[in-house]
């Protein structure tokens, strides 16, 4: 077999079944006589309602400290459908590869995938593949689709109200910053990592201990939190008010985006939750989020209030001020998912 990737590949014939035989279905199969080779996928166990996502990943490097585009497209996937109370059941891959890519790199790739998928108890049951010109595409492209069983909710913005308490299960900016230092090669510290990560089990844990008293998630990805903030705010309606000085973030962090001048609110996290809950279940639920491994740093971060001006967010700041906080506009940061 080839050592890169050709334009045979994508044709449909020989070269085409030794790419699904050797590569891509033994990476993926749950079991040993799993083969998600289909092109479509007949699912009678899934239970409504059913939660759906749709997605694709093209994040620069492929691989970066802390997982590669492979483990983001399964993380991405299963914490859409957890912020909508979704357990993640199955899922779909496309993938749009281009000529010369290196085997072995899609081989990581793949095992990748299909390790991150079997961790957390998510089958691939169909998928499709395509083979581009060189320069046609930045390497490969991935798309996915997930479908899963609302287990709690209704969550989102209609449920939130003057009065509930926002909280986050983490430091902030983790992924954002190690994508940058990666791909322009900055040579900051070592423990810049990505906080990829799948978060339905910690959104089920905050769930069960809140109950309806859990109003909304949403994980800060692209945009970071100024971009969630601010559709939360202009879903719901309601003025968000944000205190600058409760935000986690890792001090390393926090060092190198100072140094490179760059705001935290807007750079993008991948294993991070925001959540909107009443007052009376916050000690629940930040005990909820603090005993998962990836809530161990959850703090309340802000309130909702009816305000003066509706659908708007309010930082207010270290130094005692208040100033609105922006949709962020051309952040100029590496494409990080």
């Amino acid at each position: 077999m080839s050592e890169t990737i050709r334009l045979a590949h994508g044709l449909g014939g020989r070269l085409s079944q030794e790419l699904l035989d050797q590569v891509i279905v033994p990476a993926l199969s749950a079991t040993p006589d799993h083969a998600p080779t289909l092109d479509a996928a007949v699912l009678l166990d899934l239970e409504g309602p059913v939660v759906v996502s749709t997605d694709s990943f093209t994040v620069t490097p492929r691989f970066f400290p802390g997982g590669d585009i492979g483990k983001l497209a399964v993380c991405g996937t299963i914490n859409d459908l957890a912020m909508m109370g979704g357990e993640p059941r199955y899922f779909t891959l496309s993938l749009i590869l281009e000529e010369g890519l290196p085997l072995e790199e899609l081989r990581r790739i793949m095992n990748s995938i299909g390790e991150t998928a079997r961790r957390a108890g998510v089958q691939v049951v169909t998928g499709d593949t395509k083979v581009v010109e060189k320069g046609a595409v930045d390497g490969l492209y991935l798309n996915t689709t997930g479908l899963g069983t609302r287990r709690f909710g209704p969550v989102g913005p209609e449920q939130i109200r003057a009065g509930d308490v926002i909280l986050i299960s983490g430091t902030i900016a983790d992924h954002g910053a190690a994508i940058l230092n990666a791909r322009e090669k900055l040579g900051f510290s070592q423990t810049l990592e990505s906080d990829c990560a799948p978060l339905w089990e910690l959104a089920a844990a905050v769930a069960k201990a809140a109950g309806s008293h859990l109003h909304a998630l949403r994980d800060p990805t692209r945009g970071g939190l100024s971009a969630t903030l601010n559709e939360l705010a202009r879903d719901s309606g309601l003025e968000l008010v944000i205190e600058e000085a409760a935000l986690p973030i890792r001090p390393e962090v926090a060092a190198f985006l100072e140094i490179l001048g760059l705001d935290p609110l807007p750079i993008a996290n991948e294993g991070k939750c925001l959540l909107w809950v009443a007052a009376e279940a916050v000690p629940a639920s930040l005990q909820a989020l603090r005993q998962h491994p990836l809530g161990r740093q959850a703090a309340i971060i802000g309130r909702v209030e009816k305000g003066a001006k509706r659908g708007r967010v309010i930082l207010e700041t270290q130094i005692g001020t208040r100033r609105v906080l922006e949709m962020p506009l051309e952040p100029g940061l590496p494409r990080i998912c």
